[in-house]
C-alpha cells in the first residue's frame, strides 16, 4: 500500500513538473492562445491633392488655412459637406469609404514632400471592452492634436505614440536632425475614442470626443467609437534641417477626419474586426485567423453589393 502511494505521488510529481515546464516554455492552453490580441482594421488611402482648405475649421473659406495634404475623398475642399463627400470618389481601397482625411503638408525647404502610395489609417479599439465599440455616426467631424501645441504638450499628449521615427530613431518630438539614407519619416498619432453620443462636431472641433480613462469611456462621453490612428510616411531622408510642416515645427502635427463611410460597410468592419477581436486588413480579413473569413469581398465591397 505504501509503495503504491509512493508511485502515485511520483507520477503526480512528474505531471506537475511537466505542466510547469509547458507553462515556463511559453506554451499556453488553447483558450489562452485564442484570446484576442488585436481588435482593428485598416483604411489604406493615397494622396489626392494639396490645398490651403479646411472644411472643418474654415468651412466655405477657400485658402484660409495653412496647406493640407488630403487623402481619401478626391473632392475635399473648403465647401465639403457630408452630402458632397458621399457624392465624390475616393482613393481608399474600400470604395464605400468616402471619408476625408487630411493633415498639414510637409515641406523640405519650399518643396512639398508628399507621402507615396497608400497611407495607413487604423481603426482600433481604444477601450478595454472592444466588444462595446460602435461605428462612427454619419457626418462626424474631428480635429486631432493641435497646431498650437508646444513640444512638451505634443510629447505628453494622450495621442502621441512614439513621435517621429526614422531608421532606428524613435521618440522624437520634433523632426530628427538627420535620417539614414533610404529611410523615411513616419508619424503615428491616436485620436480620442469616446463620443458624447449627441454632437457630430463642437465649437473647438474636439470636445465632443474624449480619450478613455483607465480604458473606459466616462459618463460625459459614454459611447465608445473606433480609435483612429493615422500612420503617415514621408519620403524624406538625410539632413532634415529644412523640413517643416505647413503648420510649423514637427510638434504642430495634427489631423482632421470627416466621416463619410457607407454606414453598413463601416458597421460590418467594426463588428467583424474590432468587436470580433481580429487584426484585419482593408477588407476585414485577418491573415492569422483565416477561418474567420472577411467582412468585405475581393473588391472591398459588402458581398450583397458586388
Amino acid at each position: 500500500m505504501a509503495r503504491g502511494l509512493s508511485l502515485l505521488a511520483s507520477s503526480l510529481a512528474v505531471v506537475l513538473t511537466a505542466s510547469a515546464f509547458v507553462t515556463s516554455s511559453g506554451v499556453e492552453p488553447a483558450a489562452a492562445q485564442e484570446a484576442p490580441t488585436h481588435h482593428e482594421f485598416q483604411a489604406n488611402c493615397s494622396v489626392t491633392h494639396h490645398a490651403a482648405d479646411d472644411p472643418i475649421m474654415f468651412p466655405g473659406m477657400p485658402g484660409a488655412s495653412h496647406n493640407h495634404t488630403f487623402i481619401g475623398n478626391t473632392t475635399t475642399d473648403a465647401y465639403s459637406t457630408h452630402e458632397s463627400l458621399l457624392a465624390g470618389d475616393t482613393s481608399c481601397r474600400a470604395p464605400d469609404d468616402k471619408s476625408a482625411y487630411w493633415f498639414p503638408t510637409l515641406y523640405n525647404g519650399d518643396e512639398i514632400v508628399a507621402p507615396i502610395g497608400p497611407q495607413v489609417v487604423y481603426y482600433k479599439s481604444g477601450v478595454l471592452d472592444y466588444t462595446s465599440v460602435q461605428p462612427f455616426p454619419p457626418g462626424l467631424r474631428l480635429i486631432v492634436g493641435s497646431p498650437m501645441a508646444t513640444q512638451e504638450e505634443f510629447r505628453s499628449a494622450p495621442g502621441t505614440v512614439e513621435g517621429f521615427e526614422c531608421g532606428d530613431s524613435y521618440h522624437n518630438y520634433d523632426f530628427p536632425e538627420n535620417c539614414p539614407a533610404g529611410s523615411q519619416v513616419n508619424i503615428r498619432y491616436q485620436a480620442p475614442s469616446c463620443w458624447d453620443g449627441v454632437n457630430l462636431d463642437s465649437a473647438d472641433h474636439q470636445s465632443h470626443l474624449a480619450y478613455p480613462v483607465a480604458g473606459e469611456c466616462t459618463a460625459s462621453h459614454p459611447v465608445p467609437v473606433p480609435m483612429l490612428e493615422y500612420k503617415i510616411a514621408f519620403p524624406v531622408d538625410g539632413d532634415l534641417s529644412d523640413v517643416r510642416l505647413a503648420s510649423g515645427r514637427g510638434y504642430s502635427w495634427h489631423y482632421d477626419f470627416f466621416n463619410a463611410w457607407d454606414p453598413a460597410t463601416l458597421e460590418a468592419l467594426v463588428t467583424h474586426c474590432i468587436n470580433g477581436g481580429l487584426q484585419c486588413d482593408t477588407r476585414g480579413f485577418d491573415q492569422y485567423k483565416p477561418d474567420r473569413g472577411a467582412a468585405l469581398d475581393e473588391d472591398h465591397r459588402l458581398p450583397d453589393r458586388a
